[in-house]
């Protein structure tokens, strides 16, 4: 794990420093809302429905158990008790008081910690593959990788303030589980026929109002080169990127209107007036920043699985992943219990997680950005042990992959642009298909749910997907099928108009219905049916005569 070095400290310090005057400033009256609010921004602090909230950095979804604890401790200080673990691998806490947000910052940053561009128009926190440094399919671990743009990227004096906000994902495998091609820069690692590292670019992808696929813009790009290539794409767009219309400003749009061909002829001719630079990165500065990555040493562990728990072989069989050694597994924790809300850990469950972590995986928990804790090196003679205590913090549920683990924003109850709730949307549904039985029998389903049209939910890349929308002063769910995050990446089509908040768990019921009744066999999946069959099966099923006429 990447450890601050000198530089990091004193800035860190020095910003905190800076903010608690600004905050000064603002609580005395000396700074308007309007005044404060970029530079709130630029400490991840903003102001929702009901009370400020504080956006927490968790660079490539990495924490130490010592981390884990100061969120814990904060939670239990100086917000209600929780935190709300996002989609972007960071944490939020939903109801600091202003005056508490510096010393927050300072406790944060004992631990190596900050909230720095988890907000504003720059380079937002990079994220990677939760099971990156374990998973047993890796090419590579791509968070050396993601902390050499995390280094390169923070507080750039020529990309802080670009046309918007800009998210960079890494992943090490070709199973992709980091979603990289709904970013704007998504980062393959992988090797050439030759045994070189190097990365596929891909450049445009986005969510929100505008869902979009990015395209691939290198097949190869030398490991050297990457934040060479990374400034010529940022120098594009901060120089054609619109900025006379923010819904129009992600480099999606400039993509979308400049042509993939026109674009990518614009990169190659930066990247070629840099890339014998000062950016050139040295074998000598990758090789040192993969040694604070190196993997725990992990010794040999003799193991058989205890098979006459059914809880526990259920929780074998969705929340235990494959570990490139074979003594060893990667574990989910799901934060999805049945009928709770979807990436909430209180304080307790952060010290209880810390305390296994430091005890029986060697010290490292990730944040996944489907919204759930990993423990990435677990001796399999440890999962029984690993499971009961987790049992015994609400924390076993054997749901990772399955229709009740659910991705959901925090919608209507606390974002100021949500136009409809998720929370309890997810609730009932979670609810609904709570048994263990029945969501194996659906198998693999990813269910995402977004209050309003940006999308924090990921509702555009969600097998089904759920949007909030508000029509007349009635918060509606509109649907959408066939989407995916994968490294088969496509956004999913909306089937007809909304349902009203009574209405949409039995319009999601339907439609695993129909999935069921129409899927040649058990191991054919949501996703693979409804490639196959198409949206009429489910237009049918959910308007009847009504889809027929449209």
């Amino acid at each position: 794990m990447y450890r601050y070095d000198e530089f990091d400290h004193a800035f860190v310090k020095a910003r905190t420093a800076e903010f608690a005057d600004q905050v000064d400033r603002r609580l005395a009256g000396d700074l308007t809302e309007d005044q404060f609010k970029p530079l709130r921004l630029m400490n991840g602090v903003y102001l929702q429905l009901h009370a400020y909230m504080l956006r927490i950095a968790i660079p490539y979804g990495t924490l130490s158990s010592k981390q884990l604890r100061m969120l814990a401790h904060i939670a239990r200080t100086y917000d209600k008790g929780y935190g709300h673990f996002t989609t972007r691998q960071n944490l939020q806490f939903n109801w600091p008081a202003l005056g508490d947000i510096p010393q927050i910052l300072e406790d944060l940053a004992s631990v190596e910690m900050h909230a720095l561009q988890t907000s504003g128009n720059c380079i937002r926190n990079v994220t990677a593959d939760h099971f990156a440094g374990a998973a047993a399919d890796e090419v590579a671990d791509p968070r050396p990788y993601a902390e050499i743009l995390r280094q390169w990227s923070s507080v750039h004096p020529e990309f802080s303030f670009l046309p918007r906000k800009f998210k960079i994902a890494v992943t090490g495998a070709e199973r992709d589980r980091a979603a990289i091609q709904v970013h704007d820069i998504g980062l393959h690692l992988k090797r050439n026929e030759a045994g070189e590292l190097g990365f596929a670019v891909y450049v445009g992808g986005g969510q929100g109002r505008t869902p979009m696929v990015a395209k691939k813009v290198r097949d190869f790009l030398p490991e050297a080169d990457l934040l060479t290539y990374s400034t010529a794409i940022l120098r594009v767009y901060n120089l054609n990127g619109r900025r006379d219309n923010k819904y129009k400003a992600r480099i999606k749009i400039l993509v979308h209107e400049t042509g993939t061909e026109e674009l990518t002829r614009q990169i190659e001719a930066e990247f070629a007036e840099i890339r014998n630079g000062e950016l050139k990165l040295p074998q000598a500065d990758i090789d040192a920043i993969e040694r604070y990555f190196a993997p725990p040493e992990l010794p040999a562990r003799p193991h058989s699985d205890d098979v006459r728990d059914p809880a526990f072989v259920s929780w074998l069989a969705h929340n235990v992943n494959p570990h490139r050694s074979p003594d060893y597994a990667s574990v989910t924790i799901s934060l999805k219990g049945i009928g709770e809300v979807p990436g909430d850990a209180s304080d307790a469950q952060m010290d209880a997680i810390a305390d296994l972590a430091e005890e029986l995986a060697f010290d490292e928990i990730r944040v996944s950005h489907e919204q759930n804790l990993i423990l990435p090196h677990v001796a399999r003679a440890d999962l029984k042990t690993v499971y009961d205590r987790l049992a015994g913090i609400g924390l076993a549920t054997a749901n990772a992959g399955l229709v009740t683990d659910i991705i959901a924003c925090p919608g209507l109850d606390y974002c100021a642009l949500a136009n409809a709730r998720s929370i309890s949307v997810a609730q009932e549904i979670s609810t609904r298909f709570g048994s263990q039985s029945r969501q194996e029998e659906i198998g693999e389903l990813k269910l995402k749910i977004s209050g309003c049209i940006n999308a924090c939910g990921h509702h555009h890349v969600g097998h089904i997907g759920i949007l909030g929308v508000e029509k007349k002063g009635t918060e509606l769910y509109q649907i959408t099928l066939g989407g995916s995050g994968d490294e088969n990446t496509s956004i999913g089509e909306i089937v007809g108009r909304g349902f009203t908040a009574g209405e949409i768990t039995d319009a999601i019921e339907t439609v695993v219905d129909t999935y069921l009744a129409h899927r040649t066999d058990r191991q054919e999946t949501f996703l693979a049916a409804y490639r196959r069959l198409g949206a009429a099966p489910f237009k049918h099923a959910l308007y009847g005569a009504e889809a027929k006429a449209a």
